[in-house]
């Protein structure tokens, strides 16, 4: 998947991107807001082997952001199986030197819009914590709509934290 926008673009990982995700990766206000398997520090050796990883997927579901010609983050889906297969988790990061500019929120939409037609999915969607109100709003930009609260739903650095349950599906 190869997709430009004005502020940004999703494509697959490259080997050479494996610094940049790093610096960017290495931020424990990143690691706070994701799940635990994205370690913390974050190594040009993490990088390396997730980049690995998300190009060895079949179907690849996992992306960088590129943003001025570097990756400087990531997006990707986990798709759901059985009864569930025709939804999908989106997740992402980006780094913290490029928040506030409208990179993630197009991310998302672009992503998302590429996803339902590629996958035949009728619904994507996302849990961030609910004290994550930037990514809230993103997702609600990009069109997501807040479907609920899930209480005491997760453990993050210690702390039991409320998820908020957000997604998108195909219009009738």
């Amino acid at each position: 998947m190869e997709r430009l926008t004005p502020v940004c673009g999703i494509r697959s990982f490259h080997p050479e991107d494996a610094w940049n995700i790093a610096t960017y990766a290495n931020s424990r206000e990143i690691w706070l807001q994701l799940r635990d398997v994205f370690p913390h520090p974050y190594t040009v050796g993490d990088a390396k082997a997730f980049i690995s990883f998300a190009t060895s997927q079949q179907p690849q579901t996992a992306f960088a952001i590129d943003v001025d010609g570097k990756a400087s983050g990531s997006i990707g889906l986990t798709l759901q199986a059985d009864i569930n297969r025709c939804a999908a988790e989106i997740g992402y990061w980006l780094g913290k030197p490029l928040w506030g500019r409208g990179i993630a929120t197009t991310a998302i939409a672009a992503l998302t819009n590429w996803a339902m037609d590629a996958f035949s999915l009728q619904r994507i969607f996302a849990v961030p914590f609910s004290d994550n109100l930037a990514s809230c709003r993103v997702l609600e930009k990009a069109g997501f709509q807040r479907e609920g609260l899930m209480q005491k739903s997760a453990i993050k650095d210690g702390q039991v934290r409320d998820q908020v349950m957000y997604a998108m599906t195909v219009k009738p």
